[in-house]
């Protein structure tokens, strides 16, 4: 519990100062809300002046996040001035799409890297072991964007997976297993093209990981006790080359997030991704820092877990 504790005050902390540069950076950038539509004749000065005064924009810096971090102890999160409703709700449902987006890929993305990167690491030098380094090279050269661009291609031409959007036209009047039936369709090409982006580091660091391992004297001994192969691989060397794997798994969850950004905005799935960039167009000051904060507690929270899996995989953590 302590080390839970600790670990909780550390995101905390993370959040604050997240939330601080956030408003910060969001006050040194020329403009606001009401920029925009000072531009609009059809608008007069004294509209856009009190239109300022109602969300606060007259206000010094200090005084606006002080308003703000009242409204976040209430749940709102703010006001959006774009879309003249609180932060909160907007975020909640977006967020959650998100959340499945991500889950998804990280699931698929370790469940093939795990086995292919033990694999490969039984197999060092092979020319399988080559042409799969050589594979992971090219993705992770390559980025989300132009993944997101060539899978919304290859969509839009053979027509086996919708496009974009997250469901189709007539969702509503689908029945219960048709409507997951359609989120799973739209979900797959999103999901993969994210899983596609991390696949390549999870896959480096098992194979070097369960290399490792290998190496070590106890697997050592047991090949020598004639342990099977398999065995040897899957209830030996892959435990013991937890622990690293372990710590990878809080850093692909922040790859993850922050590839979904472009990955959201080119395929059109409706998560945090398009209402971020919406926001940061239009200026909604409190809709941005919202959404950066908001992934930031995803970013802590999946570090935390990773933290608890590593205390309980490790007996030097629980010592410390």
């Amino acid at each position: 519990m302590r080390y839970a504790a600790a670990r909780l005050g550390y995101g905390f902390l993370l959040l604050a100062g997240v939330s601080i540069l956030s408003f910060l950076l969001a006050d040194l950038s020329p403009g606001d809300a009401a920029a925009e539509m000072r531009l609009n004749p059809r608008i007069s000065p004294g509209a856009v002046a009190a239109l300022r005064v109602r969300y606060g924009l007259d206000r010094p810096l200090p005084v606006r996040y002080v308003r703000w971090l009242r409204s976040v102890a209430s749940g709102e999160l703010g006001w959006s001035v774009a879309y003249g409703a609180p932060v909160g709700p907007l975020l909640w449902r977006r967020a959650g799409n998100t959340l499945v987006l991500a889950v998804t890929a990280m699931a698929l993305a370790w469940l093939v890297a795990v086995p292919a990167g033990v694999w490969a690491a039984a197999r060092q030098g092979s020319w399988v072991d080559r042409l799969g380094l050589a594979a992971s090279a090219v993705l992770l050269a390559v980025s989300e964007l132009v993944l997101a661009l060539l899978g919304l291609a290859v969509a839009a031409r053979t027509g086996l997976l919708p496009a974009g959007g997250m469901a189709s036209l007539d969702y509503d009047a689908l029945g219960g297993w048709e409507r997951a039936r359609d989120l799973a369709a739209h979900l797959a090409l999103p999901a993969v093209v994210l899983a596609l982006s991390a696949f390549p580091v999870v896959l480096r660091h098992v194979r070097a990981a369960v290399a490792e391992a290998l190496e070590s004297p106890f697997v050592q001994a047991a090949r020598g006790h004639g342990i099977p192969r398999r065995r040897l691989l899957w209830r030996h060397a892959l435990p013991a080359a937890a622990k690293p794997l372990v710590s990878l798994l809080g850093l692909s969850i922040a790859g993850l997030l922050s590839g979904s950004v472009l990955v959201e905005v080119v395929l059109s799935w409706p998560g945090l991704g398009p209402l971020l960039l919406q926001a940061i167009l239009a200026r909604d000051l409190h809709v941005v820092v919202g959404a950066i904060l908001l992934s930031s507690v995803f970013l802590v929270l999946g570090n935390l877990v990773a933290d608890l899996l590593l205390y309980w995989v490790d007996p030097r953590v629980r010592g410390a």
